[in-house]
């Protein structure tokens, strides 16, 4: 990486402070609060500006991931390409346009992880130089895939990655050394096709916990998968990584570098077991922009806080969660070291875009939700504070069982607030549903109307905002509402 200059802005500092190794995730969540405030020039608005662009549906050609999470209600359920017997979510999206993106081929195949005939696994195949930055789940029991990745990005600096391979219906996570010498094989047989080091070869999983994966059925499959290697295969990948989702997932954007343009695409997937800590899930990212590993890993880490860390579909977190950063290098820009450089500005914005579409996308697709809910806290201590606040909110059972039944009972959520135990102030708390107010200074707002919140409670997307009324820290949440379907999906996962 080269030498940063001697005297960096403010902000080339505050996102330097941030460049960490993959252990980044190990990090608190409290300790990163100093630089979440003094990163807030280079990330122009923040998350919450973007989150509101995209229900505004403000999009254009040049911020595709604002198209990605316009709100689009299909006409009748439809059968989900993923697993059998499942319904498109009612708050699904279509899967963007996704151009090829240079140094970058995709394909997947089965390899019969599932009974039903259907693609199971991926490949990505990467140019020389490519390099590559992940963050990882900070679950306790972890994964040999993400064990894996670890490993292999400290090893070799997150530089020249040439391939990912992810397979879905085995996690392989609790598996111990038998899982581990899976990966391991399915990454030496991957690296003889590619003629690259096992170092180069990143791995990721998704499915059953506690089953040890046939590493046998992949490497079976890869001289098929190999002949299918293509620029233009985004939505098929998307497709194959797929677990009960019910839509695939991605984003794509266009940003400019020093006046060239760069591309920047993504796919994820996850519908539940959704509560990042860095839900099941995966998502891996692509752009064509040409970047060190240090700064890939700057603003991979500081944009997961942001996008994939502030949304929840039932509180639990995976012992598989990857998301994966890759730059080519192919576009033709001048290559960067610094992920505070301001030749980065549009790029940084775009970046966050597109991880925030594909994490609100986790959400629309929460096993059996009929809600996208935006909670935001407000007047809290501090960030970290209104975050604790804002996350027990969206994973209360009782909140969220409200939502399902289109009740807007906001003793609920008063409930949650306090059980939340962070500082608030109970003679000021106040509770809003969209414009409407339901509770002001500690009690029943006088102009409660319980037919106008009735009315509002039938929307596909809802807003509530909270004051507790203790200081100026603020933060959001994006949830969705727990169905009857949450409960038959997770009761027969396995059949």
């Amino acid at each position: 990486m080269t030498k940063a200059p001697k005297k960096p802005g403010r902000t080339g500092k505050a996102l330097e402070a941030a460049a960490k190794p993959a252990e980044i995730v190990g990090q608190t969540l409290g300790a990163l609060d100093p630089l979440a405030t003094a990163i807030k020039r280079v990330a122009l608005d923040g998350a919450d500006k973007i989150g509101r662009q995209f229900a505004a549906g403000a999009a254009t050609a040049g911020a595709a991931a604002s198209a990605a999470v316009s709100a689009v209600t299909p006409k009748a359920a439809a059968a989900a390409p993923g697993k059998p017997g499942l319904q498109i979510s009612p708050l699904a999206v279509p899967f963007p346009a996704i151009p090829p993106i240079a140094g970058v081929e995709l394909a997947s195949g089965r390899a019969g992880f599932y009974k039903s005939e259907r693609d199971d696994v991926l490949l990505m195949r990467f140019a020389e130089g490519t390099s590559c930055a992940g963050v990882f789940t900070r679950h306790g029991v972890g994964s040999a895939p993400v064990d894996w990745c670890k490993k292999q990005l400290e090893a070799g600096g997150g530089e020249d990655v040439r391939a990912l391979v992810v397979n879905a219906g085995c996690a392989n996570s609790f598996t111990s050394k038998p899982g581990a010498d899976a990966a391991r094989r399915v990454a030496s047989a991957v690296a003889k096709r590619l003629d690259c080091r096992q170092r180069d070869v990143m791995l990721a999983s998704t499915g059953v916990i506690g089953v040890i994966l046939d590493d046998a059925k992949i490497i079976h499959r890869l001289p098929e998968i190999e002949t299918k290697l293509d620029a233009d295969g985004w939505a098929g990948a998307a497709q194959a990584i797929m677990t009960t989702d019910t839509f695939p997932k991605g984003a794509y954007a266009v940003a400019e570098i020093d006046g060239v343009k760069v591309k920047i695409a993504g796919i994820a997937k996850g519908s539940g077991m959704i509560a990042p800590d860095m839900a099941t899930m995966l998502s891996f990212i692509v752009t064509d922009a040409s970047l060190s590993p240090g700064a890939l890993q700057t603003l991979v880490s500081l944009y997961t806080r942001s996008t994939f860390n502030v949304v929840t579909v039932d509180g639990d977190r995976s012992t598989n969660d990857t998301c994966l950063l890759f730059a080519t290098g192919q576009a033709g820009a001048a290559k960067i070291s610094r992920a505070g450089d301001r030749r980065l500005g549009d790029f940084r914005e775009k970046l966050e875009g597109v991880m925030l579409s594909l994490a609100q996308q986790l959400v629309r697709d929460g096993e059996g939700a009929t809600k996208f809910v935006k909670i935001t806290v407000n007047g809290a201590e501090s960030a970290a504070s209104a975050r604790k606040i804002a996350r027990t909110i969206a994973e209360s059972p009782l909140v969220k069982t409200a939502f399902a039944g289109e009740d807007a009972n906001w003793g609920r959520i008063v409930m949650a607030v306090g059980r939340a135990d962070e500082p608030v102030n109970r003679e000021r708390m106040g509770v809003r549903f969209g414009s409407l107010v339901a509770a002001q200074d500690g009690a029943v707002s006088p102009t409660y109307s319980e037919a106008k919140m009735s009315a509002y409670m039938k929307k596909r997307e809802l807003e509530v905002s909270v004051e507790v009324g203790v200081g100026r820290a603020s933060a959001t949440v994006w949830t969705c509402d727990l169905t009857k379907r949450y409960v038959e999906i997770n009761g027969d996962y396995r059949s």
